[in-house]
């Protein structure tokens, strides 16, 4: 039977509270006497820090490790059918800690979904689960064959692209992120790729007050999404 790996008491927290079933639990002992919530699921079999260790292949398990049902992705056209959704599209973002970071802030600002490539992007794996706080068993995440094609086929009248660069042509402050909205963030360094950049209905950026010129995609994609948010949040009242 295939399964997934998830460590952290986090991670494993949110685990509990998703729609996947849990199928194995290991922990400290220690671990084992602080985690009221371990009573939820399937009797935890204590183990040795050690083992936990070698199996998580990180000192990060925080003296959890459990194993699940195999992530489910979502279906990326589906979130784009939603009601003035909030997606938030990475381009070629290889590193997990990133995609994690990126899933806990747009879960947070209540975003409709994550949509990445399927190919050069980071995956929900194990250090995504993690670094994602367990947000990822709440919010749904995407692949998309072709992230430029996919932005092409959603983008109309009722959801507007727009791909963030540190030189967009308009300010986030000034863009209007109140309607149905796909956020393009791209791969540190490398920033969005230029076709799926023409793709988008525009470039966004970020005023910055200091000397550095960028932010960290995690930091970027959390502050787009809370504007957005605040613009719906103004839109309803």
């Amino acid at each position: 039977m295939t399964r997934d790996l998830v460590y952290g008491r986090n991670a494993a927290r949110e685990l509990y509270r998703g729609p996947r079933e849990v199928l194995e639990v290991w922990v400290t002992e220690r671990a084992a006497a602080q985690i009221p919530w371990l009573d939820a699921g399937p009797r935890p079999q204590v183990k040795p820090e050690r083992v936990l260790t070698e199996t998580a292949g990180t000192r990060d398990h925080q003296g959890v490790v459990a194993w699940c049902e195999p992530f489910r992705y979502a279906d990326a056209f589906e979130l784009a059918g939603a009601e003035r959704p909030l997606l938030v599209c990475l381009d070629q973002v290889t590193d997990p800690h990133n995609l994690g970071a990126v899933v806990r802030s747009a879960e947070g600002a209540g975003a409709t979904g994550i949509v990445v490539p399927a190919h050069g992007s980071a995956r929900v794996t194990p250090a995504v689960c993690r670094a994602s706080a367990g947000a990822v068993e709440h919010l749904p995440v995407a692949v998309a064959p072709n992230l430029a094609r996919y932005l092409g086929d959603i983008k109309g009248p009722d959801l507007w692209a727009y791909a963030a660069d540190s030189e967009g042509a308009i300010s986030m402050w000034d863009a209007d992120l109140a309607g149905g909205v796909a956020l393009v963030l791209g791969a540190e360094g490398k920033g969005v790729r230029p076709l799926v950049r023409r793709t988008c209905d525009g470039t966004i950026s970020i005023p910055l007050a200091g000397k550095v010129g960028s932010l960290n995609v995690s930091v970027a994609a959390a502050l787009l999404l809370y504007e957005a948010r605040r613009q719906r949040t103004a839109v309803e009242r």
